[in-house]
Parts: C-alpha cells; structure tokens; sequence
C-alpha cells in the first residue's frame, strides 16, 4: 500500500493518488518504474467483468462523456511533476524513479471511449513535445474487444507510429473459461482475428493472468488451448506478459481467489516457450 507520506508502490495502483479525474501515476511492477495512467472510464464501466479485477464498484456499460481538454491539463500538469519537478524524489521508492510510459488502462475498457483515438493523440503530443519519444513509451492495455471499431484502429496506429505498444488480455483460450474468468461470451475466432489486426497496426504483447480458484489450479486442458492458441498467433505478437495476482480482487469472487506457485508459472511459461514465444513471467 501507498504510506502515510504517500509514496507509491507496486501494491498499491490507486487511480486517485494525485486527486485527478483522469492521470493517475502507479510504479508498475511489469513496466519496470512509474507509469503515467489515463483513465477513461471514470464511472468504473467497463464491458468485461474480470474476476480478478482489483476495481472496486466495477459495473457493465461504457464511460461518460471525456473532456479531453481537462485530461490535456492533467495530463500536463503530472509530466511537469515527474520530469521537471521532484515527483520521483518525494513519491517513489529509490532504483524506480524513471518514467516508463503513459499508458492507456484505468477503471474499465480504454478503447470503449468514443474520445480514445483523440486522447491518444493528447498523449503522443505531450510526450513529443518534452522530447520524451521514444524513450517513455505510448501503451495500451486493453481487452482488445472494440478492434473492430475504426477509431479504435485509429488510436492503436497512433500509438504505433509513436513507438508504442500494446497490451492485449488473454486469459483463456476456449469460450468457457473465458465466460468464467472474465464475464466474456467472446469466441476465440473473433479474438484471433483482432489480435492479428493489432498486431499489424502497433507491437502487441499478450497479457495473461493465472491463479488458483478455491485453492486449484487451472485446468491443464485449459492451459493447453491456451498455449496452442498463442502458438497459432506467435506471428502477429511480440510475446506474452505470463503473470499472477499482486493485489486483491475487488470482485464478489475475491475471498476464492489465490496466487499460484512461481514453479507452476514458470512451467506454463516453458510450455509457451516451445511454441516459439517470447515469455516474460511476473509472479
């Protein structure tokens, strides 16, 4: 947790931390500093219901109207706290203090804002205009369920064209398992086919979460069409972020959900690796 002085740590991902509506600043333990958060669904709405989503609140639907010119001042006014100012000094722990990205995440589905393509441009503006490019990276993390969308196409080009990348969430491989770990009805026919589009406009790493359900682990069959799928894929990505719990669920399921054991990890992430995928595991 954030201490009393404020200081941020990698158990602790508060969108609230700096008192805005929509920049947030988080020490992210997969990015590998701190992470500028833009958060575009303010009314914790989001499309997917994850059961292990640390967002508390967390209801179906989309976000309100965004007013990109206030995000445009927050945003702002963070990166003149981290780059010029002595943000990192004061509020972030000593061998973390670097700015990795600005990154597209927040309460609910990013890309379901109908403003995403315009607020990324925000972002990619404000970053090239403090010669931030392209060290401090542009990302998107994101259920990659809107793909289909033009203007959802649109932001993730932008943010391609800007050196940015792409984090794109899949849990499961067969539509059961991703009906029960994320309140999705998606087909994985559907999901491969906007992977692949991703993969073609930005670099696009999958993002994968596991953990324990009452104490068992996942089903190896499950993981198994898991691995097989990212397989087919390994073309259109770059790799897979293999990761487990960190933080507590804010879900209903929270008290039936536990980590898994590193060496378990580590196992899926051999298996991945034999299809030819790049894996970088975070426990």
């Amino acid at each position: 947790m954030s201490s009393a002085s404020g200081r941020l740590a990698v158990e602790d991902h508060s969108r609230d931390s700096a008192g805005m509506r929509y920049v947030y600043p988080v020490v992210s333990r997969r990015a590998g500093g701190v992470s500028i958060g833009i958060n575009l669904n303010p009314n914790n709405a989001c499309n997917w219901r994850c059961i292990y989503c640390q967002v508390p609140d967390l209801k179906r639907g989309g976000p309100p109207a965004i007013d990109l010119a206030g995000l445009e001042r927050e945003l702002d006014a963070m990166l003149d706290e981290v780059v010029v100012g002595d943000f990192l000094r004061q509020r972030v722990p000593e061998g973390q203090r670097r700015l990795i990205d600005i990154a597209f995440s927040g309460n609910g589905e990013p890309t379901s804002a109908p403003e995403f393509p315009d607020a990324v441009e925000i972002a990619a503006e404000a970053l090239a205009s403090r010669n931030l490019l392209p060290g401090v990276k542009l990302r998107l993390i994101t259920n990659g369920s809107l793909l289909d969308r033009r203007g959802v196409r649109a932001g993730i080009a932008r943010i391609g064209a800007a050196g940015g990348e792409v984090w794109f969430k899949v849990d499961a491989a067969n539509v059961a398992a991703v009906m029960r770990i994320n309140g999705s009805r998606m087909k994985m026919e559907s999901v491969e086919r906007r992977l692949r589009s991703c993969g073609a406009l930005c670099p696009t790493w999958v993002q994968t979460c596991q953990f324990a359900f009452d104490g068992k682990l996942p089903l190896d069959a499950d993981i198994a069409d898991l691995v097989d799928f990212l397989g087919r894929c390994r073309d259109s990505i770059r790799g897979v972020h293999l990761y487990g719990l960190a933080r507590p669920s804010a879900q209903r399921e929270a008290a039936r959900l536990s980590a898994v054991p590193v060496a378990w990890l580590q196992d899926v992430a051999a298996r991945m690796q034999k299809k030819g995928l790049t894996v970088k595991v975070s426990p």
